[in-house]
C-alpha cells in the first residue's frame, strides 16, 4: 500500500491556493475606508492573507489605536473560522456551546471580519473596526464587492 502512495505524481496531491497579492489587499483596505468615510465613519481596517499574515494594516487618524489590533484579530478570526465574525458573535450569544470561542486569545467575536474566498478557498480575510459592529461589517462587505475576483458573501 505505502508504494502505490510513493508513486502517486505528487501534483495530484496538492490542491492549489488562491493567493491574494499586496493590490488587491490595498483595494479592500481603500474599500473599507472609503464604504465608511461615506458613512461619516473613521475606521481602522486590516487584509490579512491566507496565512494569517498582514499585507494591509491602515488606521485613520481620528478612530482609537486599539482598533488597528481589533481590525487585525476580526480578519483572524474569520480566516481561521471561514465565518464573517458577525454571524459568529450573533451565533456565540445563542448558543452555549459557541460562548466558549470568546474565550481562546486570539479570536474576536464582534461584526467586523469577513473571509475572503476565491471558489470557496480561502485566500485571506479582512477586519474593519472602529465604526460599529454592524457599520465594520457592511462597510468588509463593500470592500469586498470592490473586488469581483472574490467571492461575494452576504
Amino acid at each position: 500500500m505505502s508504494v502505490a502512495l510513493a508513486a502517486a505524481p505528487v501534483h495530484a496531491q496538492l490542491a492549489p491556493q488562491p493567493d491574494l497579492g499586496l493590490e488587491a489587499a490595498r483595494r479592500l483596505a481603500d474599500g473599507a475606508l472609503q464604504a465608511c468615510r461615506s458613512q461619516g465613519r473613521a475606521i481602522a481596517v486590516a487584509v490579512l492573507d491566507r496565512g494569517g499574515d498582514v499585507l494591509v494594516l491602515q488606521r485613520d487618524e481620528r478612530v482609537g489605536t486599539h482598533n488597528a489590533e481589533a481590525s487585525r484579530r476580526k480578519a483572524y478570526t474569520a480566516l481561521s473560522t471561514r465565518r464573517h465574525t458577525l454571524g459568529l458573535a450573533r451565533d456565540a450569544q445563542a448558543a452555549p456551546d459557541a460562548r466558549n470561542l470568546a474565550s481562546m486569545p486570539e479570536l474576536l467575536l464582534l461584526g467586523g471580519g469577513i473571509p475572503l474566498l476565491v471558489q470557496g478557498r480561502p485566500a485571506g480575510a479582512i477586519g474593519v473596526a472602529g465604526g460599529g459592529a454592524s457599520n465594520d461589517h457592511a462597510c468588509a462587505l463593500a470592500a469586498v464587492k470592490a473586488v469581483p475576483e472574490l467571492d461575494q458573501i452576504q
